[in-house]
């Protein structure tokens, strides 16, 4: 008889299709382990896995977070440290992890199935199985060099985040809101003080009691084969039942069979001081217990009162406190799902002298508002709005089903009742026949009547110089005790983990899994069609043209049309600024923020920006004002909005009379100055961003756009401005006119419309209520788009002759560097594919600057930039403890590999080539990325529909030769004195240092304060201010909405990578 195959041990527990999205659900339960495993199917190329562990601890050791680290580093039957990363690397995969207050995700991301099929036995093996040794604790967790100065990854990165005020006003919060027997009281990142004692031993007892199967879900979001996913956990579960038993009865679930808090009896109010020069602007934490995240209708409840109070700039309290009375640069509210969820209000951007003032405003709003009847009109808007953009987001997010279904892991019913909430919006229909008794019921229950926890963070320049002299003194001490023989043996200590970590993986390991096939990897179709200007461009053949061709002519504007199945039509407005002077450029992040928020005229009358807000979120999903960095154009801006196709014709009338007929008035402008003013502060405190900005001004032009928008910018301008506004009105006002007419001409306009073209009522003339416009001449021909290289100046084409600038920030106790070269000009360059596995390779996860940096505890993480045609290549740090020493390391590595004295790792460059094809799964993970990189290809960088189908093929072609020559002919010059030029932020403990060893490797050095970077852009001010233009340092409203950084923003994902 046949052999029978073991059926997967897995009983399905339900299973739908929710009603707001093409998305089935579906929940299994392993019947040996209880393991969850929860599938949202999606179309898309990529699938994304979340293995779920739900992480309680009850003190600051850091355990949680040191375990993320640990898993990479081996298990038990594959013992070499980046044996997974490589793995994943070579099947267009990518790994990463993060750790949270009540849990730890571990994450896989995988162009197509077959990958992930591939990856995920050996991943969760890793996860349950790790090898925690000693040496990986030394390395990964912390540990003291050779000179007597704490190192580590994870040590690192929390010595980053330690002071931060967010950080202190958080954890301090939290140890009011919680006894010490609940876990959501301590720091699951760790302590300093707590990370320098914690032992091998600790970690390991924290992982065997919470890294088991019954405490794990398996989230996987994509196109999933069902079948084979259950058939590779039933094998693991095969694989591991003799090390960790299957069932536990006894197991108790973390946070909810664990003692609640209490409630709180009374409000406190606490100031929590950070460190910081700039004394003048603090920010406030307001925290209320809320209900359980269960009750769903209830938490749908909160959120859109949320929406109510605090959605936009014509919600009450950001109406009163931010607009009005300008008290804070801006409100935020959200809520943490718990068993007692946490409703959260951050004033931020708040004169430090009025910090009480503000959050006894607040509160008395709060208090008002529950007084008196609410507007029930933009409430049931709010409540529409709120409905609206669910449907948008489960269409177009990526991580929307995930964080649902996490959280419903952690804190819902095991029997599926509670994610079953998720297969339809029904909460949205009884909330919609609530009265205004109901919500203000629910308003004084949490909030206005309930007690409170507030933290008011004050900024201290004590604090500052107290805690960089206690740490001096601490090292000191240390090194004292020690001695020198002391320190020799904490480095031998340290070479002998690094030895044993190194051990290097053997030829035939990872031979063993064949590099997948690229057939399951469904990419999302999108047809081009064109009209007007743009069919310049060339014709299309195909289904979505001939509609266009179909549809009444209109003017000749330039549209480009994607077609895709979505149930929304995505509008971008891409608008040149070649035509706008330079002295109006610094008015572009207040000219964005006043887009949407200021009076217009329509029918001839006067239309308040209230109004205009209200009407805009009736007709809108939502809608931005941006840099166009998201498109291919750090010179442009793009003005957004996400529409149903119902109201196709109505965003662009709305278009029009937000371009031409808005009305300038001083109040608003004013009220943007004074926003801006106040978040300077807070953005100043950010290292990695000050040591970016000082680089961008000293190799770009100021007419660029991302020179002009810096904060090193308006910390003069804008107080300048503000001053000049109170005394000369008209002639600011004159300015943005000037910069509106330079900006929306008909040349200057590019427009993408994403949608299904079917749908859409008369797709081309509609435009004619923007185009008929007077004044615009439809016979122009349009701008050319700005070449990033064409913003260089002198030093930026030819980098190399200022060397190296060392800024000491008080609010740093880390160091952030990025080091700048003469890079590629053109995606046509030959060199570009071996450019690209070059750069691959060398940031691969494990790989030979992984190793060399961060596994010696040289810094949380570096990279390179990407900017192809930009006339520049970046090498950046990111959070160390010398960023000099992970320079000079990083440049012996590159000129190893590339001289040939270290050879390429043949499994490291099929690994580069398959990162290369999950960043265009990437590119193309939602219709709406999809339809948006076919703009950025064809229009923004003038290249062939097909290129990145080429590219992807010219990069599997790539020698070791040609990845060699890169390395010599484009990368090794940015780590070269006279080639390259670095700037460094760095904790002032370490400025004397980092000169010391920069001066070593050849750079001239010099140390500035940041002060020394301002520019007022011409904008003179009064004789009086000299004296005060240092310390009174104000910002633009830190429009994260205006531009995307110069680089591609990698960093900002740093603080997931494991």
């Amino acid at each position: 008889m046949p052999s029978q195959v073991q059926k997967p041990r897995f009983r399905k527990v339900q299973s739908f299709t929710t009603n707001y999205a093409p998305t089935v659900i579906t929940q299994y339960e392993s019947e040996r382990s209880g393991m969850q495993v929860i599938v949202a199917d999606r179309k898309g190329p990529k699938i994304n896995g979340y293995f779920t562990l739900v992480t309680e601890i009850f003190d600051d050791s850091g355990a949680p977070h040191t375990l993320e680290h640990l898993i990479f580093m081996g298990s038990k039957n594959y013992q070499y440290k980046g044996l997974l990363d490589k793995l994943a690397g070579r099947a267009y995969s990518q790994t990463n992890a993060w750790t949270a207050v009540d849990h730890t995700a571990y994450t896989l991301e995988t162009a197509g199935w077959d990958g992930f099929a591939q990856i995920l036995p050996v991943y969760l093996e890793h996860v349950i199985l790790p090898n925690i040794t000693d040496e990986a604790c030394v390395t990964e967790v912390h540990h003291v060099d050779g000179e007597g100065n704490d190192a580590g990854v994870v040590y690192s990165e929390m010595q980053a985040l330690q002071y931060s005020s967010s950080e202190l006003m958080d954890l301090r919060a939290r140890r009011l809101l919680y006894p010490e027997n609940v876990g959501f009281r301590y720091e699951t990142g760790g302590m300093m003080e707590a990370l320098r004692v914690l032992t091998p031993e600790r970690i390991r007892e924290f992982h065997k009691a919470m890294y088991k199967p019954r405490n794990m879900a398996i989230v996987v979001v994509g196109e999933a084969d069902h079948q084979n996913l259950l058939e590779i956990l039933d094998e693991f579960e095969d694989s591991i039942k003799d090390d960790i038993p299957l069932s536990d009865p006894e197991f108790k679930r973390p946070f909810i069979d664990s003692p609640q808090p209490p409630a709180l009896e009374k409000t406190i109010v606490e100031t929590v001081e950070f460190p910081e020069e700039d004394e003048s602007t603090g920010e406030i934490l307001v925290a209320f217990f809320g209900p359980d995240c269960n009750e769903n209708t209830v938490m749908t409840a909160i959120e859109i009162l949320l929406t109510y109070l605090c959605g936009s700039s014509v919600s009450v309290i950001e109406n009163v406190i931010v607009e009005k009375e300008q008290l804070a640069s801006s409100v935020t509210a959200w809520w943490d799902a718990r068993p007692n969820s946490v409703i959260w209000f951050q004033p931020a951007g708040v004169d430090a002298d009025k910090l009480a003032f503000v959050e006894q405003r607040l509160i008395s709003l709060l208090k008002e508002v529950a007084s008196k009847p609410l507007d029930m009109a933009y409430m049931k808007e709010c409540i529409q709005r709120d409905r609206r953009q669910i449907k948008f987001q489960a269409e177009g997010s990526e991580g929307f089903y995930s964080n649902l279904i996490i959280t419903d892991y952690l804190f819902g019913k095991r029997d599926g009742s509670t994610l079953a909430d998720l297969q339809n919006l029904k909460a949205f229909d009884v909330i919609e026949k609530w009265t205004d008794e109901d919500w203000r019921s629910l308003l004084r229950k949490w909030l206005s009547d309930a007690p409170h926890v507030s933290i008011l963070g004050k900024p201290s320049m004590k604090l500052a110089t107290s805690l960089k002299e206690a740490e001096e003194a601490r090292v000191a001490k240390r090194k004292t005790e020690l001695g020198e023989e002391g320190l020799k043996k904490l480095k031998e200590t340290l070479d002998k983990a690094k030895d044993q970590n190194e051990k290097p993986i053997p030829a035939g390991v990872l031979d063993q899994w064949p590099v997948p096939d690229t057939s399951s990897i469904h990419f999302i179709e999108s047809e081009t069609a064109r009209s007007g200007k743009a069919r310049s461009l060339g014709g299309c053949t195909n289904q979505a043209q001939k509609i266009i061709d179909a549809a009444p002519e209109g003017l000749p504007l330039f549209i480009q049309f994607e077609h895709v199945p979505t149930n929304f039509v995505h509008l971008t407005l891409h608008v040149g600024t070649s035509e706008t002077l330079a002295k109006y450029k610094p008015l572009l992040p207040l000219f964005a923020d006043n887009f949407y928020n200021t009076p217009v005229m329509r029918d001839g009358k006067r239309m308040e920006f209230e109004d205009v807000v209200k009407q805009l979120e009736t007709d809108t999903i939502s809608y931005q004002i941006n840099g166009a960095g998201r498109v291919g154009d750090y010179e442009g801006m793009a003005i957004q909005f996400q529409v149903e196709p119902e109201k196709y014709s109505t965003m662009i009338s709305w278009l029009r009379t937000l371009m031409f007929d808005t009305v300038f008035d001083p109040i608003r402008i004013k009220a943007a100055i004074v926003k801006a003013l106040a978040d300077i502060p807070e953005a100043k405190r950010d290292g990695r961003a000050m040591a970016q900005e000082i680089d961008t001004g000293l190799h770009m032009r100021p007419e660029s756009n991302l020179v002009a928008r810096r904060t090193l910018v308006k910390a003069v301008y804008l107080k300048r401005l503000k001053k000049l506004l109170e005394k000369d009105p008209e002639t600011v006002l004159s300015w943005f006119d000037g910069l509106r007419r330079s900006l929306f001409t008909f040349q200057n306009m590019r427009v993408l419309v994403t949608a299904d073209v079917a749908k859409l009522p008369d797709p081309v003339a509609a435009w004619d209520a923007l185009t008929s416009t007077p004044g615009l001449d439809t016979t122009k021909e349009i701008q050319p788009v700005t070449r990033p290289w064409a913003m260089l100046n002198e030093e930026g084409n030819s980098p190399g002759s200022v060397g190296s600038i060392i800024v000491p920030m008080t609010t740093l106790d880390s160091s952030y560097s990025y080091s700048t070269a003469s890079g590629l000009r053109s995606f046509a360059d030959p060199r570009l594919p071996a450019f690209l596995v070059a750069i691959g390779y060398l940031e691969a996860v494990e790989g030979p600057l992984w190793n060399a940096v961060r596994g010696n505890g040289l810094a949380y993480g570096v990279s390179f930039s990407r900017d192809i045609d930009g006339g520049y290549i970046q090498f950046r740090v990111y959070r160390s403890p010398d960023a000099s020493k992970a320079i000079e390391v990083s440049r012996a590595t590159v000129a190893k590999l590339a001289s040939g004295e270290e050879p390429l790792d043949k499994h490291l460059v099929e690994g580069s080539v398959s990162g290369i094809v999950l960043a265009v799964a990437d590119e193309q993970a939602t219709m709406s990325f999809a339809a948006q990189q076919n703009f950025v290809i064809g229009v923004i960088r003038g290249l062939e529909s097909d290129w990145s189908r080429k590219i992807l093929e010219r990069v599997r072609h790539v020698t070791h030769d040609e990845i060699r020559a890169a390395m010599t002919e484009i990368v090794l010059p940015v780590f070269e004195p006279g080639k390259s030029n670095v700037v460094v932020t760095c904790a002032p403990i370490m400025e004397e240092n980092i000169v010391k060893s920069l001066s070593a490797m050849g750079y001239k050095t010099q140390v500035q304060p940041l002060s020394h970077f301002y520019d007022s852009y011409g904008l003179e001010g009064d004789e009086d201010e000299d004296g005060d233009e240092d310390e009174d340092d104000d910002d633009e409203e830190d429009m994260e909405d205006y531009d995307e950084n110069m680089d591609t923003g990698d960093e900002d994902d740093m603080d997931d990578m494991e």
